[in-house]
């Protein structure tokens, strides 16, 4: 079959097996670039919840240990920073607090990485998905226990 298209102000007569192949093309060009583009957007995104800056621990005093960036890292999971807290503690064996800056106070010296160990801990048990390795989860409670729900898989 032949099909007429015009090609710089000129009518050309092309074979419609030609023109099929081209759209062919042109849509496998323009999905091959906004699959690039969206799974881009997702990486990025994905990154940014997992990319967490380490814990600032400060030295309050000879006996307490603060982590001064407590909050961002609280916001950073999508946690509340109670329930994070209340791990540390009892990871740590300690006794502490948040003050008026939502900044953790803890009993003991500790070394940041000592802290940072355990909030990796915290993120595996608590904000990935065991399933799909995806950080965007909701903590919820079913029958008394926590449960991580994924948003990525309620979503499929």
């Amino acid at each position: 079959m032949l099909a007429v298209r015009p090609v710089g102000g000129k009518i050309r007569i092309a074979d419609s097996t030609y023109l099929i192949k081209m759209a062919a093309v042109n849509y496998q060009q323009a999905y091959a670039q906004r699959m690039a583009q969206l799974s881009r957007t997702q990486r990025e995104h994905e990154n940014e919840r997992r990319a967490m800056s380490p814990p600032r621990v400060l030295r309050e005093g000879t006996k307490k240990s603060v982590v001064v960036n407590f909050k961002d890292l609280c916001e950073r999971m999508h946690r509340q920073p109670e329930h994070v807290m209340s791990y540390l503690l009892a990871e740590l064996n300690s006794t502490g607090s948040l003050d008026g800056h939502q900044r953790f106070v803890v009993n003991g010296k500790l070394a940041p990485k000592t802290i940072e160990g355990i909030l990796k801990q915290y993120v595996d048990n608590y904000v990935i998905c065991e399933y799909c390795k995806n950080p965007n989860t909701v903590l919820s409670k079913q029958d008394n226990k926590l449960v991580v729900n994924c948003e990525k898989d309620v979503q499929s």
